[in-house]
């Protein structure tokens, strides 16, 4: 569904972006993760027809990027970091702007923005006036802006940007009803936990390059060399640090006040082991937690000595 092929960008002197070969198929929801500056919102830009290629190309549904911009605009529902609405419009007026601007009928417009208003929870809002809305009800009307076409591909860079929680877990929310809608989403974030409920795949940009790309839980496996378990204690605290100590997979323990975080080079019956000792040994435990890595876990191992 959107496809890039060595594509690259520069200004001037300086790589934005070198060399970047994607493929995201239809009906996933792709996270783009990478520090302000890493290249992200200057690939999107490229795949919303926005700006020229240095090198390389691209594809949206099957439409070339540089050679039929028009198709892919059609099949597009673009959202800026940074987008601007107009004074004096009423919601629905700012959103009948952009249905006549896709050449969308009289007749259905209406009708249109109805259900967008409705899908975004914005009906409430309908005859308000853009320029009086809060931050979040903005973000929510330049999306809802993105999808009175209805487009099958949905280009969203920074969509949570400024948002205070309550509106990041609305946007959240929004984001996984319009999957489960069928369609195809492209989302950047320099904000990582934004995209780890979200996504059903990553891939992390760097300085303009792409380290590391697939199905979040692949890319989990991947970086995950050690298991990592939590555990607190209820009694016999010090027997259980000795069996910790003693064990020959542990990598590494950091000892809390309240919990004992063991890194342990091991599998799922290595981990059953432990447990089975600790327990035999009269060691009781609140917890004995199994902890998955983050995408900040991913991110750290991936970018690991690109930092200077």
């Amino acid at each position: 569904m959107i496809e890039l092929h060595g594509f690259g960008k520069d200004y001037g002197d300086f790589t934005a972006v070198k060399s970047l070969d994607l493929k995201i198929e239809a009906g996933e929801t792709f996270g783009f993760i990478g520090p302000n500056g890493a290249g992200k919102s200057t690939s999107i830009r490229f795949l919303a027809t926005l700006l020229k290629p240095t090198r390389g190309g691209g594809s949206v549904a099957g439409h070339s990027v540089t050679a039929d911009p028009v198709a892919v605009r059609q099949a597009v529902g673009y959202m800026p970091d940074n987008f601007g609405v107009y004074d004096g419009m009423k919601v629905w007026e700012f959103l009948d702007f952009f249905a006549v601007a896709y050449r969308i009928g009289r007749s259905q417009r209406k009708q249109i923005i109805g259900e967008v208003l409705e899908l975004l929870d914005l009906t409430h809002k309908r005859d308000d006036f853009v320029n009086g809305l809060s931050r979040g009800m903005k973000q929510r009307l330049c999306l809802a802006k993105t999808l009175v076409h209805d487009p099958p591909v949905l280009i969203l860079d920074e969509p949570a940007s400024g948002l205070d929680p309550r509106a990041r877990v609305e946007v959240k929310a929004l984001l996984k009803e319009l999957r489960r809608m069928g369609k195809t989403i492209l989302i950047s974030s320099h904000i990582l936990t934004e995209l780890a409920d979200c996504c059903t795949s990553i891939g992390i940009l760097e300085r303009g390059q792409l380290l590391m790309h697939g199905p979040i839980n692949e890319v989990y496996r991947q970086i995950r060399r050690n298991r990592i378990v939590e555990i607190q204690f209820y009694e016999n605290r010090d027997a259980g640090l000795s069996i910790l100590r003693s064990c020959e997979a542990l990598q590494g323990l950091e000892i809390e006040p309240t919990r004992v975080v063991a890194e342990l080079a091991t599998d799922d019956a290595g981990l059953a082991d432990l447990l089975e000792q600790l327990i035999r040994e009269g060691v009781r435990m609140k917890s004995f937690n199994d902890k998955d890595p983050t995408l900040e876990d991913v991110f750290m191992t991936v970018t690991k000595g690109l930092v200077t």
